[in-house]
């Protein structure tokens, strides 16, 4: 991915407090350029988070067509004050998506998340982010990476409160800050396979980018009619919105300070409201689920991982 470097002129420096961050994490849909650059417009504009994930994650197809928009992206983001983080591909098939990520890795400017351990590799030695596609699931795993320059672990999306509460309790004495998963559609898995082309009845090499027709993913149904999955090119995700608003209060006991969004065709500046207002206390659980739930319409929302049940699942306290 070749960046052109933004003007500087309007950065705000890093934020020092000690507050509770949001990210809004990369789209991982394939959303027409246009509105994928004034979501982040918005996104800088009205959204009160703290850094944003850019880059594509899914399928290496997809980024030449938002590429064009990436710099005026990063300048209208930086110039609202928020940190800006390059994500990574989740799956490297070709040597030509190996080069890609060399070229992302050379890149000093901001810090890269990395969504492939071959990308984990390439950053060694230098402060980086880890995305939740990489399988850091105990204390052995968090320790290799932090020690290879990780600062920044957004943990995988179906571990249960006991892990993460172990995983933090390992951070604390390591130079890395752990970062969860709180909204959006659970990524299950990615496969060298194009689902979303397989049930158009197209071929992968040439999908004619159908995915782009499903701005959330599209619904799988089981054979009794309920909503299961949603595919998203190569990618599973759940058919369920994860929300962890009921369980905010209890991450930020454990000492997790950062909550990842995962974006949606929804108002995610709502969203981030929610969230925002839940680590500040002006609300409590019960009302930012039914907000959460009221934003989400008709999709369901679920929790089950982070209680050690089945994800789909949604739990109370």
């Amino acid at each position: 991915m070749m960046l052109d470097r933004p003007d500087q002129g309007g950065e705000v420096p890093a934020r020092g407090d000690a507050r509770t961050k949001l990210t809004m994490g990369p789209v991982l849909f394939n959303w027409d350029p246009k509105v994928w650059r004034d979501f982040y417009y918005t996104i800088a504009d009205q959204a009160d988070v703290d850094s944003v994930c850019l880059g594509e994650v899914v399928c290496s197809k997809r980024a030449p067509l938002f590429a064009p928009h990436i710099p005026a992206v990063i300048e209208r983001l930086r110039a609202a004050g928020k940190e800006v983080v390059l994500s990574s591909l989740a799956l490297i098939m070709a040597p030509r998506e190996m080069d890609q990520m060399r070229e992302l890795a050379a890149t000093d400017e901001f810090l890269i998340e990395a969504n492939d351990i071959s990308v984990a590799a390439l950053l060694e030695g230098r402060d980086h982010g880890i995305g939740p596609f990489v399988n850091v699931y105990n204390e052995g795993t968090l320790g290799f990476l932090a020690a290879r320059g990780a600062r920044r672990i957004c943990l995988p999306t179906e571990l249960p409160a006991g892990a993460i509460n172990a995983l933090q309790k390992f951070s604390a004495e390591l130079d890395t800050e752990l970062e969860i998963m709180v909204f959006g559609r659970l990524p299950l898995a990615i496969s060298a396979r194009c689902y979303h082309a397989r049930s158009a009845g197209l071929h992968k090499d040439n999908c004619q980018f159908v995915c782009g027709q499903d701005s959330d993913g599209l619904v799988v149904d089981t054979l009794d009619g309920d909503p299961f999955l949603a595919i998203n090119g190569p990618q599973t995700l759940s058919a369920s919105y994860l929300s962890l608003a009921a369980e905010i209060q209890a991450l930020q006991a454990m000492g997790i300070r950062r909550f990842r969004l995962s974006p949606h065709s929804m108002d995610m500046v709502k969203v981030a409201d929610v969230f925002r207002a839940l680590t500040t206390g002006t609300i409590d659980g019960e009302e930012a689920g039914t907000r959460i739930a009221e934003i989400s319409g008709s999709v369901a929302t679920c929790n089950g991982h982070f209680h050690a049940a089945s994800g789909c699942r949604s739990l109370c306290l």
